[in-house]
């Protein structure tokens, strides 16, 4: 897949790894000598580590038993895929790689994530389902613009997108009921990377990106806006300004 170079402002590499914290809906967890096991729940705890919940009969839950505080080495993969039924739909993947470890009273830290995330199956934890937690020691992230190595300090310092929870029913209501307003904003293209079907493919704080499905390859365009935006308010009112002309209701997103 081809790429356009997309113009900054952007969410840095730390931001898009934090996004994709919250945004993925694939995730592996790989052990040496394991099959790829699935995890049901990730989540990144106050001390940076990653808490994951996997299937209690499961390997990796009793090797990693098996090393006590030494943990065993492990890789975490997050695959965040549109919400747009794209030709491509992979937008990113993230891997997180570091030492696995039981934790000592799982239901308790279970319980301090679900104030969070109240996900169902962490209450499957201590019965079908064990929590583990994952110390980082690396990060990569991959798009179509390649792959980038980022500092673990750099992400947990970084804050993920505050769209990053509403953004898959904002695109899917361009997709869906303002194909007019896509195809107007993505006059904003240069003319030689216009040829194709437009799609929207992202969308954050600092702009909206397109996917362009042509017949030899895709390529992805940022259109940036003209201020980083914070609040579903200013985000309408930054895409109005994208297409050049107010809408009468705005455009509220679709939850």
């Amino acid at each position: 897949m081809q790429t356009t170079t997309s113009v900054i402002p952007a969410p840095t590499t730390a931001e898009r790894v934090r996004t994709a914290l919250i945004r993925a809906d694939t995730t592996q967890l790989a052990i040496d000598g394991c099959d790829p096991l699935p995890t049901s729940v990730h989540h990144l705890l106050d001390d940076g580590q990653v808490a994951v919940v996997v299937a209690e009969d499961s390997l990796p839950v009793a090797l990693a038993w098996q090393s006590g505080s030494a943990g065993i080495p492990a890789m975490l993969e997050l695959t965040d895929h549109s919400p747009i039924a794209l030709r491509n739909p992979v937008r990113s993947l993230i891997w997180l790689s570091g030492t696995l470890r039981p934790v000592e009273h799982p239901r308790r830290v279970a319980a301090e994530i679900a104030e969070i995330l109240p996900h169902p199956e962490l209450l499957d934890v201590g019965h079908r389902s064990e929590l583990l937690c994952l110390t980082l020691d690396s990060v990569v992230a991959a798009d179509t613009t390649g792959s980038e190595a980022v500092d673990v300090a750099d992400v947990l310092d970084a804050a993920p997108d505050p769209f990053a929870a509403l953004e898959t029913g904002w695109l899917q209501h361009l997709e869906e009921d303002h194909a007019d307003i896509v195809r107007q904003i993505a006059r904003r293209i240069p003319p030689a990377h216009r040829g194709g079907r437009i799609r929207p493919l992202g969308l954050d704080r600092y702009g909206l990106r397109l996917r362009v499905e042509s017949e030899g390859d895709d390529h992805d365009v940022r259109i940036p806006f003209h201020e980083p935006v914070d609040d579903p308010a200013a985000l309408s009112r930054a895409l109005r300004l994208l297409v050049g002309c107010p809408f009468r209701n705005g455009l509220p997103p679709r939850t």
